[in-house]
């Protein structure tokens, strides 16, 4: 399992490549809200999701040999255009197998870093096992979306950042709120976090119909959710999508999650127009998740300070002309 040290060895490896996204407060959101609430803007960080640090990461840590026979990687998107994008920084091949529904800015990122795009169909295709099978076929190295110690820490050097920024303001986090999916950014998250700040209530934010982490949490082990949807809709969070948690990762949660909250696609949507005209950033439903459980009261503040991540910005323009409507 990744520890601190190794999210500080990631750090040093993301210096001057990944960006350093701000800690953004907003003085009326805060009297709104009765606290004190700052958003790690990752929708602003390289290919528009903090997957590119873990991605990043992943690749300093091949061998130049494997590196030479490409990487292959399965996504919807974020992680798609992150190990895309690492790649071509390295000068390596990289094939995304990726769901043919997933959003249209996502599949053209990933193209418009150079990778090739193999598309499956998430509800009856095991997109492991094709991605596998290609890395099979051609001696390539498969990065995981999330159950990779590499891909924790990578991810877990945004979290370093909040942190500096929190003590170099002599304030202390009572929760962080961190979009969960296959687990990911959360278990690096949770780990850097608690070197700093150990009381912190880390708070997992999943979809309604794909809280899979809370059913794992609950029975102690990786389970995987049986309803997928909302309601009588998918999830508009295509990012959080991860049938279950992985086993590495929940290893990490299960120690370090306090609680978790969901959010519906109304939710998501209320808090994606709120960022848009009240904060002027672009959110994508999953990134919005944290954002969504504030407004919607599922997470309260009480007074405290608190830090909301939003993950990812890469949301499709179609929908975010929905979202100006409301």
């Amino acid at each position: 399992m990744p520890d601190l040290a190794d999210i500080l060895n990631a750090q040093q490896k993301l210096e001057g490549v990944a960006s350093r996204t701000p800690l953004l407060s907003f003085p009326s959101l805060n009297e709104q809200l009765g606290g004190q609430v700052f958003f790690k803007a990752e929708c602003l960080q390289r290919k528009g999701a903090f997957k590119f640090r873990g991605a990043y990461n992943a690749l300093c840590n091949l061998s130049e040999a494997e590196r030479a026979g490409g990487v292959v990687a399965c996504s919807s998107g974020n992680h798609a255009q992150g190990v895309a994008e690492a790649a071509r920084l390295f000068g390596v091949d990289a094939a995304i197998v990726m769901p043919q529904d997933a959003p249209s800015v996502k599949v053209e990122g990933t193209k418009a870093a150079g990778a090739e795009v193999i598309f499956y169909d998430r509800y009856s295709e095991d997109r492991e096992a094709i991605a596998r099978a290609l890395c099979e076929e051609r001696g390539a190295c498969f990065i995981h979306p999330f159950n990779d110690p590499n891909i924790m820490a990578g991810q877990g050097t945004l979290a370093l950042e909040i942190s500096e920024d929190l003590i170099s303001m002599d304030l202390v986090p009572d929760k962080v709120l961190v979009p969960v999916s296959g687990g990911g950014l959360a278990a690096g998250v949770s780990v850097a976090i608690h070197g700093s700040f150990p009381d912190c209530k880390i708070i997992a934010c999943e979809p309604v119909g794909h809280d899979d982490l809370a059913a794992s949490l609950e029975v102690g082990q990786p389970v995987e959710t049986e309803n997928t949807r909302d309601g009588d809709e998918p999830s508009l969070c295509d990012a959080l999508l991860a049938p279950q948690p992985g086993n590495l990762t929940f290893e990490v949660l299960k120690d370090h999650v306090s609680s978790v909250a969901t959010a519906n696609n109304n939710d998501v949507l209320q808090a994606m127009a709120f960022a848009m005209k009240q904060m002027h950033l672009i959110v994508e439903p999953g990134g919005a998740i944290g954002l969504a459980a504030l407004l919607s009261g599922a997470v309260q503040l009480d007074g405290g300070v608190a830090v909301v991540i939003l993950s990812g910005g890469n949301a499709d323009p179609e929908l975010l002309q929905k979202v100006l409507r409301l």
